[in-house]
């Protein structure tokens, strides 16, 4: 069978243009049905509860619910693996961490890899992690920590949200640069860690600044320093680590991934929405109040951002002779 010619021109001009209505189609109808938040943390930390936060703005932004789904454990391995392994679709997202840049260096058997397997969508914000103490404790400096742990071996806890988290890295360091030995309690998250903290079950912790700055503000819990290679905004009179031990630094973030394969036009969507939300003046203020800020960036910088802080810590952490112990 022939076509006239002007009839097959028409038909091949319809079929190169095909993929772009296709994704122009995609992106129109995206979401058509219930996404999902993968966290990998407990309920009531900051990553569930930015999750929660930048969830109810997607939902209002694109009219379909934005379910966050908390699944606890492993370093976020649990949830993260989940995640890799679900449909390239849009419809099944992780809460990504400075964690899970860590995790392949203290866990080399994982079911998935990280760099190869998610695809960064947006970021949310970054923040110090601050090392602190229940107010009970006699100490109100990192030398007097430091020495109150000599004068007590074997007897003085730090917690963490999670074995191989990036809370217990920082705690690995501190006691790695400090010569100390301490007695390492993890959690499956923020939230548990600070209610034993606050408690006293636990007597000292590496935390998410997020987390514990309310209780800070009110003296229940007492900071000694913060991570980060400057001061924090929102304690400028604690410390850095690294007016002790030069060249300590630890910065921790949390964002948006998606399955690596997830189509281009659906992240694009997804990432203008969540800028738009970290530029929101409620959002903008929540995200003050916990002593954060706003993580605003691309795709692909933070697919950049991830391969960079995973060469950096397989470095740290390989140097440091560090195990998920």
């Amino acid at each position: 069978m022939k076509f006239p010619r002007r009839k097959f021109l028409r038909l091949a001009a319809g079929a190169a243009a095909l993929p772009a209505v296709c994704r122009i189609a995609t992106a129109q109808s995206y979401p058509s049905r219930p996404v999902h938040i993968v966290v990998g943390f407990a309920a009531g930390g900051p990553t569930d509860i930015l999750s929660r936060l930048i969830g109810q703005w997607l939902s209002q932004r694109l009219g379909q619910p934005f379910v966050i789904e908390d699944r606890p454990g492993a370093a976020t391995n649990i949830a993260t693996e989940a995640v890799a392994h679900a449909a390239p679709d849009g419809y099944t997202l992780l809460a990504a961490v400075s964690t899970n840049t860590i995790n392949p260096a203290l866990y080399p058997d994982l079911n998935f890899n990280f760099v190869r397997d998610i695809a960064m969508v947006a970021g949310l914000t970054r923040s110090p992690m601050v090392l602190e103490v229940n107010s009970a404790v006699p100490v109100h400096s990192v030398p007097e920590l430091i020495a109150y742990v000599k004068a007590h071996p074997g007897k003085i806890s730090l917690a963490s949200f999670g074995t191989g988290t990036i809370s217990q890295v920082s705690g690995l360091l501190f006691k790695a640069e400090a010569g100390i030995e301490m007695t390492h309690v993890p959690y499956h998250g923020s939230a548990p860690l600070v209610i034993d903290l606050l408690s006293g079950q636990v007597q000292s912790a590496f935390d998410n600044l997020q987390s514990s700055i309310a209780y800070i503000k009110q003296g229940k819990l007492r900071p000694l320093a913060v991570t980060t290679a400057t001061r924090s905004p929102a304690l400028p009179d604690v410390p850095t680590l690294a007016e002790f031990f030069p060249g300590y630094e630890v910065n921790a973030w949390i964002g948006i991934g998606a399955p690596r394969g997830t189509p281009a036009d659906v992240i694009a969507t997804l990432n203008k929405e969540i800028n738009a939300g970290l530029a929101d003046p409620t959002i903008a203020a929540r995200i003050a109040d916990l002593a954060a800020t706003a993580f605003v960036a691309s795709p692909a910088e933070l697919d950049q951002l991830v391969v960079a802080y995973t060469q950096k810590w397989d470095r740290v952490i390989r140097a440091a002779h560090i195990d998920s112990e």
